[in-house]
């Protein structure tokens, strides 16, 4: 295992800069996702600190030694891509024995490694097939095998899920977590899909061209994102962002509508243009009001996502059960104040409180 630092991380190709100046440190143990859109800088960011890339500037560091320069061997990594890259020709056992076949372990060392990790990942009984007798949930733990009988000091995830069907991407999730709680590798996780980023991480490390915009816990990237970027790109459904001014009370209003806001809101924020952040369960639909109208209805088994539309924008509330309400339906509108959260309308940062 190692803690790994990036200390002002930069690649550039040519003129653009695809990582720009990425400072991060990982613990020893911990499991780190980098997470955002396609072309934010993330998988660059991975091949970095594998040893695929060369880093146009900073220090990359593992247990305090610079590392730069030195290949994916040297540092010790394995990293398992979106690609299983396992060899056709090969059984599952040869597949995940190949490393130690190549380091010229003894045959008795390699059979014994290669039986444990099979056991470990479920494997026991393909050990004698062909990668393409298996399905791409099975060929996926060959390939996490293939990494993990090296004993790495680091895993390094690219993407591994995207060719999974979601029932199979679920369940290489509970897999690969299960995984790291027995081993205990310090693993840094590339995906865009925040489900997996939020179910899998110790913290979250959320990129946006080249740069990062947030590392914290999946809870607090989630309660208290720090810009609006990472507040649309955690959650499912996205939190609704709402324009406005903050007024005296405080008061938030927008248009004819008007949400009192907890008074931690108040300091520093009175008077200024903001932008009112709220997530769909700390938003209430009520039946028999005026303040907005139905637009449409999402139900989702245990609840249900209601859109509304009105005068400032649209909301949408996640509401328990199977709820029933119709498109065109006009209803009342509440705000949890407990669940808001105010951005700068101009820097986007998240206005403390």
């Amino acid at each position: 295992m190692a803690r790994v630092e990036l200390s002002g991380v930069t690649k550039r190709y040519g003129g653009v800069e695809a990582v720009a100046g990425v400072d991060l440190a990982i613990a020893d143990g911990e499991f780190l996702t980098l997470l955002g859109p396609s072309g934010c800088g993330k998988s660059t960011t991975l091949n970095l600190l594998a040893g695929l890339e060369d880093a146009t500037a900073g220090d990359i560091l593992f247990d305090g030694r610079r590392v730069n320069g030195l290949g994916p061997f040297q540092r010790d990594v394995a990293m398992v891509f979106q690609q299983y890259a396992l060899y056709p020709h090969m059984t599952v056992a040869e597949n995940i024995g190949f490393t130690l076949r190549l380091q010229k372990q003894p045959k008795s060392d390699i059979r014994r490694r290669v039986g444990e990790v099979a056991g470990l990942l479920e494997l026991t009984p393909y050990l004698d097939r062909l990668p393409r007798e298996l399905s791409g949930g099975q060929q996926q733990r060959v390939a996490l095998g293939r990494a993990v009988i090296r004993e790495p000091r680091v895993f390094l995830f690219d993407e591994p899920f995207s060719n999974l069907d979601a029932s199979l991407r679920l369940r290489m999730r509970e897999e690969v977590k299960v995984l790291h709680q027995r081993l205990g590798v310090t693993s840094i996780f590339v995906t865009h899909d925040q489900e997996e980023a939020m179910s899998l991480s110790d913290r979250i490390a959320v990129m946006r061209a080249g740069r990062i915009e947030q590392v914290a816990t999946p809870a607090e990237i989630y309660a208290h994102p720090a810009t609006q970027y990472v507040a649309r790109f955690i959650g499912s459904p996205p939190m609704d962002m709402l324009s406005g001014v903050l007024a005296s009370g405080p008061v938030f209003r927008a248009g004819a509508l008007a949400f009192a806001m907890p008074e931690r809101l108040a300091d520093g924020a009175a008077g200024r243009d903001v932008v009112l952040g709220v997530r769909a369960e700390h938003v209430q639909v009520m039946p028999g009001g005026s303040d907005a109208v139905v637009r449409v209805t999402q139900p989702l088994g245990p609840f249900t996502n209601v859109t509304v539309d009105w005068e400032g924008g649209s909301l949408t509330a996640r509401v328990p059960g199977m709820a029933v309400f119709s498109p065109g339906e006009r209803v009342r509108v509440r705000l949890d104040p407990s669940g808001v959260r105010l951005f700068d309308r101009d820097s986007g940062r998240s206005i403390p409180g």
